[in-house]
Protein backbone atom coordinates (compact mmCIF):
# COMPACT_ATOMS: atom_id res chain seq x y z
CA UNK A 1 0.00 0.00 0.00
CA UNK A 2 1.58 3.39 -0.98
CA UNK A 3 2.75 5.59 0.96
CA UNK A 4 2.44 9.37 1.01
CA UNK A 5 6.02 10.12 1.67
CA UNK A 6 6.77 9.46 -2.18
CA UNK A 7 4.17 12.49 -2.69
CA UNK A 8 6.43 15.48 -3.57
CA UNK A 9 5.18 18.48 -2.17
CA UNK A 10 3.26 20.27 -4.71
CA UNK A 11 2.17 23.44 -2.79
CA UNK A 12 5.26 24.90 -1.31
CA UNK A 13 3.44 28.09 -0.44
CA UNK A 14 1.13 26.62 1.71
CA UNK A 15 2.52 23.67 3.02
CA UNK A 16 4.14 22.28 5.38
CA UNK A 17 6.60 19.16 5.58
CA UNK A 18 4.95 16.23 4.95
CA UNK A 19 5.17 13.71 7.60
CA UNK A 20 7.58 10.67 7.28
CA UNK A 21 6.21 7.46 7.33
CA UNK A 22 5.24 5.27 10.17
CA UNK A 23 7.25 1.69 10.51
CA UNK A 24 3.86 0.33 11.06
CA UNK A 25 2.65 1.59 7.28
CA UNK A 26 5.19 -0.71 5.61
CA UNK A 27 4.66 -3.45 8.58
CA UNK A 28 0.88 -4.28 9.01
CA UNK A 29 1.06 -5.12 5.14
CA UNK A 30 3.89 -7.69 5.05
CA UNK A 31 3.03 -9.79 7.95
CA UNK A 32 -0.34 -8.93 8.59
CA UNK A 33 -3.39 -10.72 6.29
CA UNK A 34 -5.08 -8.77 4.10
CA UNK A 35 -8.55 -10.68 4.33
CA UNK A 36 -11.07 -8.32 5.06
CA UNK A 37 -13.85 -7.22 1.97
CA UNK A 38 -16.80 -5.05 1.71
CA UNK A 39 -18.85 -7.57 4.00
CA UNK A 40 -16.68 -8.30 6.57
CA UNK A 41 -15.61 -4.48 7.29
CA UNK A 42 -19.67 -3.72 7.25
CA UNK A 43 -20.24 -6.45 9.71
CA UNK A 44 -17.76 -5.10 11.85
CA UNK A 45 -18.82 -1.28 11.47
CA UNK A 46 -22.77 -2.50 11.83
CA UNK A 47 -21.71 -4.49 15.47
CA UNK A 48 -18.84 -1.85 16.85
CA UNK A 49 -21.63 1.01 16.15
CA UNK A 50 -24.63 -0.60 17.60
CA UNK A 51 -25.82 0.04 20.84
CA UNK A 52 -28.59 -2.94 21.47
CA UNK A 53 -30.16 -0.56 24.62
CA UNK A 54 -30.60 2.35 21.87
CA UNK A 55 -34.09 1.64 21.74
CA UNK A 56 -34.98 0.84 25.18
CA UNK A 57 -33.16 3.87 25.99
CA UNK A 58 -34.36 6.17 23.49
CA UNK A 59 -38.24 5.18 24.29
CA UNK A 60 -37.71 7.18 27.39
CA UNK A 61 -37.94 10.28 25.30
CA UNK A 62 -41.32 9.23 23.79
CA UNK A 63 -42.20 10.50 19.99
CA UNK A 64 -38.96 12.93 20.97
CA UNK A 65 -36.52 9.86 20.57
CA UNK A 66 -37.44 10.17 16.74
CA UNK A 67 -36.26 13.95 16.93
CA UNK A 68 -32.74 13.17 18.11
CA UNK A 69 -32.27 10.04 16.13
CA UNK A 70 -32.49 12.16 13.40
CA UNK A 71 -30.70 15.25 14.80
CA UNK A 72 -27.71 13.61 16.12
CA UNK A 73 -27.43 11.57 12.74
CA UNK A 74 -27.19 14.64 10.62
CA UNK A 75 -25.31 16.72 12.76
CA UNK A 76 -23.13 14.31 14.74
CA UNK A 77 -23.15 10.86 12.23
CA UNK A 78 -23.07 12.11 9.14
CA UNK A 79 -20.18 14.57 9.98
CA UNK A 80 -18.06 11.76 11.35
CA UNK A 81 -18.38 9.36 8.84
CA UNK A 82 -17.92 11.88 6.04
CA UNK A 83 -14.77 12.97 7.71
CA UNK A 84 -13.52 8.96 8.55
CA UNK A 85 -14.03 8.28 5.13
CA UNK A 86 -12.03 11.38 3.20
CA UNK A 87 -9.47 10.31 6.38
CA UNK A 88 -9.38 7.23 5.51
CA UNK A 89 -8.79 7.44 2.00
CA UNK A 90 -6.14 9.69 2.34
CA UNK A 91 -4.33 7.47 4.57
CA UNK A 92 -5.54 4.29 4.47
CA UNK A 93 -2.96 2.38 7.19
CA UNK A 94 -3.62 0.51 10.24
CA UNK A 95 -4.44 2.64 13.55
CA UNK A 96 -6.86 4.94 11.71
CA UNK A 97 -7.07 7.72 14.34
CA UNK A 98 -3.71 7.56 15.68
CA UNK A 99 -2.23 7.22 12.17
CA UNK A 100 -4.28 9.95 10.93
CA UNK A 101 -3.83 12.30 13.87
CA UNK A 102 0.38 11.53 13.48
CA UNK A 103 0.14 12.30 9.67
CA UNK A 104 -2.26 15.99 10.49
CA UNK A 105 -0.49 17.29 13.84
CA UNK A 106 2.42 14.81 14.83
CA UNK A 107 3.31 12.24 16.96
CA UNK A 108 2.50 13.67 20.67
CA UNK A 109 -0.92 14.09 20.04
CA UNK A 110 -1.37 11.12 17.56
CA UNK A 111 -0.52 9.20 20.69
CA UNK A 112 -3.52 11.12 23.20
CA UNK A 113 -5.90 10.72 20.51
CA UNK A 114 -5.09 6.89 19.93
CA UNK A 115 -5.33 6.65 23.83
CA UNK A 116 -9.00 8.22 23.73
CA UNK A 117 -10.18 6.05 21.07
CA UNK A 118 -9.03 2.64 22.58
CA UNK A 119 -9.78 3.34 26.51
CA UNK A 120 -13.02 3.28 26.47
CA UNK A 121 -13.06 -0.10 24.39
CA UNK A 122 -12.10 -1.79 27.57
CA UNK A 123 -14.71 0.14 29.48
CA UNK A 124 -17.62 -0.87 26.91
CA UNK A 125 -16.54 -4.53 26.77
CA UNK A 126 -17.41 -4.55 29.86
CA UNK A 127 -20.30 -3.00 29.76
CA UNK A 128 -21.01 -5.30 27.03
CA UNK A 129 -20.81 -8.91 28.86
CA UNK A 130 -22.96 -7.26 32.08
CA UNK A 131 -25.66 -6.71 29.12
CA UNK A 132 -25.96 -10.34 28.27
CA UNK A 133 -25.45 -11.16 31.77
CA UNK A 134 -28.58 -8.65 32.55
CA UNK A 135 -30.12 -11.17 29.70
CA UNK A 136 -29.45 -14.11 31.08
CA UNK A 137 -30.98 -12.58 34.75
CA UNK A 138 -34.00 -11.92 32.66
CA UNK A 139 -34.46 -15.33 31.38
CA UNK A 140 -34.23 -16.56 34.86
CA UNK A 141 -34.26 -14.26 38.09
CA UNK A 142 -32.41 -16.57 39.98
CA UNK A 143 -29.32 -17.08 38.44
CA UNK A 144 -26.45 -14.65 39.34
CA UNK A 145 -27.86 -12.77 42.30
CA UNK A 146 -24.79 -11.43 43.55
CA UNK A 147 -22.51 -8.86 42.01
CA UNK A 148 -19.51 -10.85 42.40
CA UNK A 149 -21.13 -13.72 40.53
CA UNK A 150 -21.89 -11.39 37.89
CA UNK A 151 -18.66 -10.14 37.72
CA UNK A 152 -17.11 -13.33 37.42
CA UNK A 153 -19.32 -14.48 34.39
CA UNK A 154 -17.96 -11.22 33.05
CA UNK A 155 -14.76 -11.97 33.53
CA UNK A 156 -14.73 -15.64 31.60
CA UNK A 157 -16.82 -13.77 29.09
CA UNK A 158 -13.73 -10.97 28.63
CA UNK A 159 -11.80 -14.23 28.71
CA UNK A 160 -13.22 -15.90 26.21
CA UNK A 161 -13.34 -13.60 23.84
CA UNK A 162 -9.92 -12.70 24.53
CA UNK A 163 -8.75 -16.10 23.80
CA UNK A 164 -10.78 -16.61 20.71
CA UNK A 165 -9.59 -13.13 18.93
CA UNK A 166 -5.72 -14.60 19.56
CA UNK A 167 -7.21 -16.96 16.88
CA UNK A 168 -6.35 -16.81 12.79
CA UNK A 169 -8.50 -14.09 12.25
CA UNK A 170 -10.13 -14.91 8.95
CA UNK A 171 -11.45 -17.73 11.53
CA UNK A 172 -12.49 -15.11 13.76
CA UNK A 173 -14.62 -12.86 11.16
CA UNK A 174 -16.22 -15.94 10.36
CA UNK A 175 -17.66 -16.03 13.16
CA UNK A 176 -18.13 -12.22 13.36
CA UNK A 177 -20.50 -12.62 10.37
CA UNK A 178 -22.17 -14.78 11.41
CA UNK A 179 -23.43 -13.29 14.37
CA UNK A 180 -23.73 -10.14 13.16
CA UNK A 181 -27.02 -12.37 10.78
CA UNK A 182 -28.10 -12.79 13.70
CA UNK A 183 -28.33 -9.79 15.29
CA UNK A 184 -30.21 -8.00 12.37
CA UNK A 185 -32.56 -11.45 12.76
CA UNK A 186 -33.17 -9.98 16.06
CA UNK A 187 -33.98 -6.58 14.69
CA UNK A 188 -36.27 -7.66 12.31
CA UNK A 189 -38.44 -9.12 15.02
CA UNK A 190 -38.48 -6.13 16.70
CA UNK A 191 -39.35 -3.93 13.79
CA UNK A 192 -42.81 -6.88 12.58
CA UNK A 193 -43.50 -6.75 16.35
CA UNK A 194 -44.68 -2.91 16.15
CA UNK A 195 -46.04 -3.36 12.04
CA UNK A 196 -48.19 -6.71 13.46
CA UNK A 197 -49.07 -5.00 16.65
CA UNK A 198 -51.18 -2.44 14.90
CA UNK A 199 -52.40 -4.48 12.61
CA UNK A 200 -53.64 -7.02 14.78
CA UNK A 201 -55.87 -3.89 16.34
CA UNK A 202 -54.04 -2.79 19.32
CA UNK A 203 -53.66 0.68 20.24
CA UNK A 204 -50.63 2.59 20.10
CA UNK A 205 -48.74 2.91 23.58
CA UNK A 206 -47.87 6.33 22.45
CA UNK A 207 -49.79 9.46 20.61
CA UNK A 208 -47.21 10.14 17.72
CA UNK A 209 -50.24 12.96 16.79
CA UNK A 210 -49.13 15.51 19.40
CA UNK A 211 -46.41 17.79 18.02
CA UNK A 212 -45.24 19.20 21.20
CA UNK A 213 -44.03 15.88 22.23
CA UNK A 214 -41.72 15.37 19.12
CA UNK A 215 -40.24 19.07 20.10
CA UNK A 216 -36.39 19.26 21.88
CA UNK A 217 -37.49 20.11 25.80
CA UNK A 218 -35.38 21.42 28.71
CA UNK A 219 -36.31 17.85 29.98
CA UNK A 220 -35.41 15.65 27.36
CA UNK A 221 -32.24 17.15 26.63
CA UNK A 222 -30.01 14.34 27.99
CA UNK A 223 -31.06 12.02 24.67
CA UNK A 224 -28.81 14.12 22.90
CA UNK A 225 -25.73 12.48 24.75
CA UNK A 226 -27.38 9.33 24.99
CA UNK A 227 -28.24 9.10 21.44
CA UNK A 228 -24.71 10.46 20.14
CA UNK A 229 -23.44 7.37 22.21
CA UNK A 230 -25.30 5.40 20.10
CA UNK A 231 -23.47 6.87 17.00
CA UNK A 232 -19.98 7.41 18.52
CA UNK A 233 -17.01 5.22 16.78
CA UNK A 234 -17.33 5.30 13.00
CA UNK A 235 -13.52 5.44 12.58
CA UNK A 236 -12.92 2.33 15.19
CA UNK A 237 -13.28 -0.79 11.97
CA UNK A 238 -10.35 1.52 10.11
CA UNK A 239 -8.08 0.16 12.73
CA UNK A 240 -7.78 -2.96 10.47
CA UNK A 241 -7.37 -0.53 7.39
CA UNK A 242 -3.77 -2.30 6.88
CA UNK A 243 -5.63 -5.62 6.16
CA UNK A 244 -8.56 -4.89 3.47
CA UNK A 245 -8.61 -6.72 0.20
CA UNK A 246 -8.85 -3.30 -1.63
CA UNK A 247 -9.20 0.98 -0.86
CA UNK A 248 -12.69 0.67 -2.12
CA UNK A 249 -13.42 -1.33 0.97
CA UNK A 250 -13.19 1.96 2.90
CA UNK A 251 -16.02 4.05 1.40
CA UNK A 252 -18.66 0.85 0.24
CA UNK A 253 -18.34 -0.58 4.42
CA UNK A 254 -19.01 3.24 5.56
CA UNK A 255 -21.82 3.76 3.57
CA UNK A 256 -23.85 0.18 4.15
CA UNK A 257 -22.70 -0.20 7.51
CA UNK A 258 -24.31 3.75 8.43
CA UNK A 259 -27.38 3.06 6.53
CA UNK A 260 -27.84 -0.64 8.10
CA UNK A 261 -27.51 1.25 11.59
CA UNK A 262 -29.65 4.24 11.03
CA UNK A 263 -32.38 1.97 9.91
CA UNK A 264 -32.42 -0.48 12.62
CA UNK A 265 -32.34 2.14 15.54
CA UNK A 266 -35.14 3.71 13.77
CA UNK A 267 -37.47 0.56 12.69
CA UNK A 268 -36.53 -0.69 16.71
CA UNK A 269 -37.38 2.34 18.22
CA UNK A 270 -40.73 3.07 16.58
CA UNK A 271 -41.68 -0.58 17.73
CA UNK A 272 -40.70 -0.90 21.42
CA UNK A 273 -42.39 3.17 21.74
CA UNK A 274 -45.67 1.55 19.86
CA UNK A 275 -45.97 -1.65 21.42
CA UNK A 276 -44.59 -0.15 25.03
CA UNK A 277 -44.17 3.20 24.97
CA UNK A 278 -42.17 5.17 27.14
CA UNK A 279 -42.16 2.67 30.09
CA UNK A 280 -39.77 0.51 27.92
CA UNK A 281 -36.76 2.66 29.21
CA UNK A 282 -37.12 1.05 32.56
CA UNK A 283 -35.08 -1.88 31.47
CA UNK A 284 -33.18 -3.17 28.59
CA UNK A 285 -34.91 -6.26 27.98
CA UNK A 286 -37.96 -4.50 26.57
CA UNK A 287 -37.42 -5.05 23.09
CA UNK A 288 -37.90 -8.71 24.20
CA UNK A 289 -40.80 -7.91 25.92
CA UNK A 290 -41.65 -5.99 22.58
CA UNK A 291 -41.42 -9.27 20.85
CA UNK A 292 -42.88 -11.34 23.38
CA UNK A 293 -46.48 -9.30 23.43
CA UNK A 294 -46.77 -8.72 19.77
CA UNK A 295 -45.40 -12.13 18.26
CA UNK A 296 -45.46 -14.62 21.45
CA UNK A 297 -42.71 -16.22 23.58
CA UNK A 298 -40.84 -18.51 21.20
CA UNK A 299 -40.21 -15.22 19.15
CA UNK A 300 -39.44 -13.49 22.35
CA UNK A 301 -36.65 -16.09 23.14
CA UNK A 302 -35.52 -16.22 19.57
CA UNK A 303 -34.70 -12.39 20.13
CA UNK A 304 -33.01 -12.74 23.34
CA UNK A 305 -30.51 -14.85 22.01
CA UNK A 306 -30.13 -13.00 18.93
CA UNK A 307 -28.98 -10.25 20.93
CA UNK A 308 -27.30 -11.56 23.12
CA UNK A 309 -25.54 -12.68 20.07
CA UNK A 310 -24.77 -9.11 19.35
CA UNK A 311 -23.46 -8.37 22.63
CA UNK A 312 -20.47 -11.41 22.42
CA UNK A 313 -20.01 -10.28 19.10
CA UNK A 314 -19.20 -6.79 19.61
CA UNK A 315 -16.79 -7.88 22.48
CA UNK A 316 -15.10 -9.97 20.25
CA UNK A 317 -14.69 -6.92 17.54
CA UNK A 318 -13.71 -4.38 20.39
CA UNK A 319 -11.03 -6.67 22.26
CA UNK A 320 -9.43 -7.13 18.53
CA UNK A 321 -10.09 -4.01 16.72
CA UNK A 322 -9.06 -1.70 19.70
CA UNK A 323 -5.85 -4.49 20.39
CA UNK A 324 -4.91 -3.08 16.68
CA UNK A 325 -3.77 0.17 18.73
CA UNK A 326 -1.63 -0.73 20.84
CA UNK A 327 -0.08 -2.95 17.88
CA UNK A 328 0.84 -0.26 15.58
CA UNK A 329 1.68 1.48 18.84
CA UNK A 330 4.63 -1.27 19.28
CA UNK A 331 5.59 -1.40 16.14
CA UNK A 332 6.19 2.53 15.55
CA UNK A 333 7.97 2.66 19.17
CA UNK A 334 5.61 4.42 21.28
CA UNK A 335 5.22 1.36 23.43
CA UNK A 336 7.24 -1.23 24.07
CA UNK A 337 7.83 -4.19 21.35
CA UNK A 338 6.19 -6.68 22.81
CA UNK A 339 3.06 -5.09 22.26
CA UNK A 340 3.63 -5.41 18.39
CA UNK A 341 4.78 -9.09 18.29
CA UNK A 342 2.53 -11.39 16.44
CA UNK A 343 1.53 -14.72 17.41
CA UNK A 344 1.55 -17.94 14.86
CA UNK A 345 -1.67 -17.39 13.66
CA UNK A 346 -0.78 -13.46 12.92
CA UNK A 347 -2.81 -11.91 15.22
CA UNK A 348 -1.17 -9.61 17.99
CA UNK A 349 -1.85 -11.65 20.62
CA UNK A 350 0.23 -9.66 23.39
CA UNK A 351 -1.71 -6.67 22.90
CA UNK A 352 -5.17 -9.02 23.11
CA UNK A 353 -3.95 -9.99 26.38
CA UNK A 354 -2.88 -7.03 27.85
CA UNK A 355 -6.42 -5.57 26.83
CA UNK A 356 -8.31 -8.25 28.10
CA UNK A 357 -6.35 -8.48 31.42
CA UNK A 358 -7.30 -4.62 32.20
CA UNK A 359 -11.12 -4.94 31.33
CA UNK A 360 -10.70 -8.04 33.56
CA UNK A 361 -9.55 -6.20 36.34
CA UNK A 362 -11.74 -3.34 36.05
CA UNK A 363 -14.52 -5.67 36.21
CA UNK A 364 -13.28 -7.44 39.45
CA UNK A 365 -13.14 -3.58 40.96
CA UNK A 366 -16.60 -3.02 39.75
CA UNK A 367 -18.31 -5.72 40.99
CA UNK A 368 -16.15 -7.52 43.75
CA UNK A 369 -14.45 -4.89 45.56
CA UNK A 370 -16.42 -1.67 45.08
CA UNK A 371 -19.58 -3.18 46.71
CA UNK A 372 -18.01 -3.82 49.48
CA UNK A 373 -17.25 -0.09 50.38
CA UNK A 374 -20.89 0.25 52.49
CA UNK A 375 -21.88 3.69 50.96
CA UNK A 376 -25.36 3.04 49.70
CA UNK A 377 -27.61 -0.26 51.63
CA UNK A 378 -27.32 -2.26 48.52
CA UNK A 379 -24.33 -3.36 47.05
CA UNK A 380 -26.44 -4.01 43.42
CA UNK A 381 -27.43 -0.67 43.44
CA UNK A 382 -23.48 0.49 44.31
CA UNK A 383 -22.77 -1.44 41.23
CA UNK A 384 -25.18 0.07 38.79
CA UNK A 385 -24.62 3.60 39.79
CA UNK A 386 -20.31 2.85 39.34
CA UNK A 387 -21.22 1.29 35.97
CA UNK A 388 -23.36 4.04 34.83
CA UNK A 389 -20.66 6.71 36.12
CA UNK A 390 -18.19 4.70 34.31
CA UNK A 391 -19.62 4.65 30.94
CA UNK A 392 -20.41 8.28 30.90
CA UNK A 393 -17.49 8.87 31.25
CA UNK A 394 -16.34 6.62 28.86
CA UNK A 395 -18.57 8.23 26.34
CA UNK A 396 -16.62 11.75 27.34
CA UNK A 397 -13.32 10.48 26.62
CA UNK A 398 -14.01 8.56 23.60
CA UNK A 399 -16.33 11.65 22.05
CA UNK A 400 -12.79 13.98 22.85
CA UNK A 401 -11.04 11.00 20.41
CA UNK A 402 -13.44 11.85 18.05
CA UNK A 403 -13.30 15.71 17.91
CA UNK A 404 -9.82 15.10 16.11
CA UNK A 405 -11.76 13.66 13.08
CA UNK A 406 -12.23 17.32 12.44
CA UNK A 407 -8.98 18.71 13.90
CA UNK A 408 -7.29 16.39 11.43
CA UNK A 409 -8.76 16.78 8.44
CA UNK A 410 -8.51 20.46 9.11
CA UNK A 411 -4.72 20.43 9.59
CA UNK A 412 -4.29 18.22 6.55
CA UNK A 413 -6.52 20.52 4.19
CA UNK A 414 -3.81 23.43 6.00
CA UNK A 415 -0.73 21.06 5.55
CA UNK A 416 -0.71 20.79 1.86
CA UNK A 417 -3.62 22.24 -0.01
CA UNK A 418 -3.05 21.01 -3.00
CA UNK A 419 -2.49 17.34 -2.40
CA UNK A 420 -5.67 17.62 -0.13
CA UNK A 421 -7.75 18.61 -2.73
CA UNK A 422 -6.41 16.42 -5.23
CA UNK A 423 -7.31 13.33 -2.46
CA UNK A 424 -10.42 14.28 -1.59
CA UNK A 425 -13.40 12.29 -2.35
CA UNK A 426 -15.79 15.17 -1.28
CA UNK A 427 -16.73 18.57 -2.54
CA UNK A 428 -15.05 21.36 -0.58
CA UNK A 429 -18.31 22.98 0.84
CA UNK A 430 -19.39 19.73 2.68
CA UNK A 431 -16.09 19.32 4.01
CA UNK A 432 -16.11 22.64 5.36
CA UNK A 433 -19.29 21.93 6.91
CA UNK A 434 -18.33 19.17 8.60
CA UNK A 435 -15.60 20.72 10.16
CA UNK A 436 -17.58 23.52 11.55
CA UNK A 437 -20.63 21.79 12.78
CA UNK A 438 -18.59 18.60 14.01
CA UNK A 439 -17.00 20.15 16.79
CA UNK A 440 -20.00 21.75 17.96
CA UNK A 441 -21.67 18.35 18.34
CA UNK A 442 -18.82 17.31 19.98
CA UNK A 443 -18.77 19.73 22.34
CA UNK A 444 -22.77 19.62 22.79
CA UNK A 445 -22.32 15.61 23.30
CA UNK A 446 -19.55 16.55 26.29
CA UNK A 447 -21.62 19.32 28.14
CA UNK A 448 -24.46 17.31 27.36
CA UNK A 449 -23.62 14.08 28.90
CA UNK A 450 -21.56 15.91 31.63
CA UNK A 451 -24.57 17.87 33.32
CA UNK A 452 -27.72 15.58 32.74
CA UNK A 453 -27.67 12.48 34.74
CA UNK A 454 -28.14 9.15 32.64
CA UNK A 455 -29.59 7.05 35.86
CA UNK A 456 -32.75 8.37 38.02
CA UNK A 457 -30.32 7.25 41.00
CA UNK A 458 -28.16 9.91 40.80
CA UNK A 459 -28.86 13.55 40.20
CA UNK A 460 -28.22 16.06 38.18
CA UNK A 461 -25.99 18.05 40.89
CA UNK A 462 -23.93 14.90 42.11
CA UNK A 463 -23.61 13.46 38.54
CA UNK A 464 -21.65 16.00 36.85
CA UNK A 465 -18.78 15.95 39.81
CA UNK A 466 -18.77 12.64 39.52
CA UNK A 467 -18.31 11.73 35.77
CA UNK A 468 -16.65 14.78 35.44
CA UNK A 469 -13.96 13.78 37.87
CA UNK A 470 -13.41 9.64 36.74
CA UNK A 471 -13.07 11.59 32.98
CA UNK A 472 -9.79 14.08 34.42
CA UNK A 473 -8.74 10.47 36.55
CA UNK A 474 -8.59 8.73 32.96
CA UNK A 475 -6.87 11.39 31.10
CA UNK A 476 -4.49 11.57 33.94
CA UNK A 477 -4.10 7.94 33.50
CA UNK A 478 -3.29 8.01 29.79
CA UNK A 479 -0.78 10.85 30.74
CA UNK A 480 1.32 8.84 32.88
CA UNK A 481 0.84 5.41 31.27
CA UNK A 482 1.97 7.44 27.89
CA UNK A 483 5.00 8.85 29.61
CA UNK A 484 5.48 5.10 31.21
CA UNK A 485 5.26 3.68 27.82
CA UNK A 486 7.02 6.11 26.06
CA UNK A 487 9.92 5.72 28.60
CA UNK A 488 10.16 1.77 28.20
CA UNK A 489 10.25 2.04 24.51
CA UNK A 490 13.19 4.42 24.70
CA UNK A 491 14.90 2.29 26.55
CA UNK A 492 14.53 -0.44 24.78
CA UNK A 493 15.35 1.39 21.61
CA UNK A 494 18.81 2.70 23.22
CA UNK A 495 19.36 -1.05 24.54
CA UNK A 496 19.28 -1.89 20.81
CA UNK A 497 21.67 0.15 19.76
CA UNK A 498 24.12 -0.18 22.24
CA UNK A 499 23.83 -3.66 22.07
CA UNK A 500 24.20 -3.61 17.96
CA UNK A 501 27.89 -1.74 18.88
CA UNK A 502 31.08 -3.57 18.26
CA UNK A 503 34.30 -2.69 20.57
CA UNK A 504 35.54 -1.79 17.53
CA UNK A 505 32.74 0.61 16.80
CA UNK A 506 33.50 2.17 20.23
CA UNK A 507 37.56 3.02 19.43
CA UNK A 508 36.50 4.58 15.93
CA UNK A 509 34.25 6.63 17.97
CA UNK A 510 36.66 7.85 20.46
Amino acid sequence: MASFKKTPNIDKPFSFAVEPALPSEEHVPKFMPHVLGTWDMTTTFVVSIYLASCAATAAAGGPAAITYLLLVCLTFFVPCLIATAQLGHMYPFEGALYNWTHKAIGGFWSFFAGFCAWFPGVLISTSLADLFVTYLRALNSTWLASPWQEGLVICAILLGAGLLSAWRFRYVQNVINVLVCLMFVGSLLIALSGVLWLLHGHPSAINFSHWSDWQIKPDNYVMFGLIAFAYIGTEGPLNLAGEVKGHHVIKRHLFWGALLIFVTYLTNTFAVLIVLGQQAAITPYSMVITVNMALGGVFGYITAACLMCSFIATILVYTYLYARLLFVGGIDHRLPDAAGKLNKHHAPANAIFFQTALAIVFTLFMFAIAPLIDIYSSSRDFSTKLYSISQAAASLVWTISTAFLFIDLLACYLRNRRLFRYRRIFPMSILWVCVIIGPISCLLTIADTLFFSWTATIDNHHWWYLVGSLTLIFLIISAICSMVARSEAEWQQFRKITLDIQPDDIDTLS
